[in-house]
């Protein structure tokens, strides 16, 4: 496994473990759930992964950090977060073309931001990068997200990457070229065009 691969699972093992809590443990809304040297030893992973998951899962409203006290069970029931996370757990059929929809959306949000506000310089900095570097989908569209300007996609978008990344689906192979066209498409003043080229790259329908 590669390493980001083993980052990925890492979100999904620590789900895993607050699910079986909850099933198995009784606990409650407002219960304290163990540390994170508990989890990092139950989970034999590094303290540093347990806090970077917790984060996530928190961003879901699954849990809460009350700062010297500890991390707690949030009031989640009302909010359907138990059916949220039993789809991602069970990562049935749905649940992985939920995952895969939500994430291509935001990546064509993101790239109409871009277009709309032309950050041009920072754009000829992304053609370079594309040209000098080994390019793998995660950094580009990592780095597209966060020039999109909008932190809470950039949030949504990472926590939905290690989620796409850990059902090991057959990923799309783009090329170098294929980047560069993205980029140029981000630089064009019309409308969507960006959004055009990502679909056909992702071999989406215009439906």
């Amino acid at each position: 496994m590669n390493p980001s691969e083993r980052h990925s699972k890492i979100y999904i093992e620590i789900v895993k473990q607050l699910r079986k809590m909850i099933e198995e443990d009784g606990l409650k809304p407002g219960d304290k759930i163990p540390s994170e040297r508990e989890l990092s030893e139950r989970l034999n992973v590094g303290r540093s992964s347990v806090r970077e998951a917790l984060r996530a899962i928190e961003l879901l409203g699954l849990i809460e950090t009350r700062r010297g006290e500890g991390t707690f069970l949030r009031d989640f029931r009302g909010h359907q977060l138990v059916e949220l996370l039993s789809t991602f757990i069970l990562q049935d059929d749905k649940a992985k073309r939920d995952i895969t929809e939500t994430k291509h959306l935001i990546e064509m949000d993101c790239l109409r931001l871009i277009q709309q506000r032309n950050p041009l310089e920072q754009l000829h900095e992304l053609e370079a990068w594309v040209k000098s570097s080994d390019v793998t989908d995660d950094d580009f569209f990592s780095k597209v997200v966060k020039l999109s300007d909008n932190h809470l996609f950039w949030r949504m978008w990472t926590i939905l990457k290690d989620y796409y990344n850990s059902l090991n689906l057959s990923h799309d192979h783009l090329s170098k070229s294929d980047y560069l066209s993205l980029v140029k498409a981000m630089m064009n003043k019309e409308q969507n065009q960006s959004v055009a080229v990502y679909r056909q790259l992702r071999n989406l329908s215009n439906d």
